[in-house]
């Protein structure tokens, strides 16, 4: 297993920090579970519903959570704009965010994270 922190704030991102937000903000997937320990701070996932509605998770430090891979979220944090978290990983860190469009409606870790959700109701 792999893991690494990142601390997302003004002081720690500098003028990174706008960009940074607005891109973890962009609805998006990945390939990859997702794992996430709050470490300090707290901050907000938004994840989409077998239904397409938004659903907002909030984490606070000592919170963990888990996102399937093909899911589509979001993230930011709260008024206070900071949160430091632990990332894990199952092997290396892959990184790419797919941003929702059509084409990655049909990627593979999309189309089975819909089969595993539908199989579940």
């Amino acid at each position: 297993m792999n893991r690494d922190e990142i601390v997302v704030s003004p002081e720690k991102l500098g003028a990174a920090y706008e960009d940074k937000v607005k891109m973890f903000f962009n609805e998006h997937l990945h390939e990859d579970e997702e794992i996430r320990y709050i470490l300090d701070g707290e901050g907000f996932f938004d994840v989409r519903s077998i239904e397409d509605e938004w659903v907002r998770i909030r984490l606070a430090k000592g919170d963990l959570i888990i996102l399937p891979a093909g899911i589509y979220h979001r993230f930011t944090t709260d008024s206070k704009n900071y949160i430091k978290a632990m990332r894990l990983f199952k092997d290396e860190p892959k990184w790419t965010p797919l941003n929702r469009a059509p084409k990655v409606d049909n990627i593979p870790a999309r189309q089975e994270y819909i089969l595993r959700s539908s199989v579940a109701l």
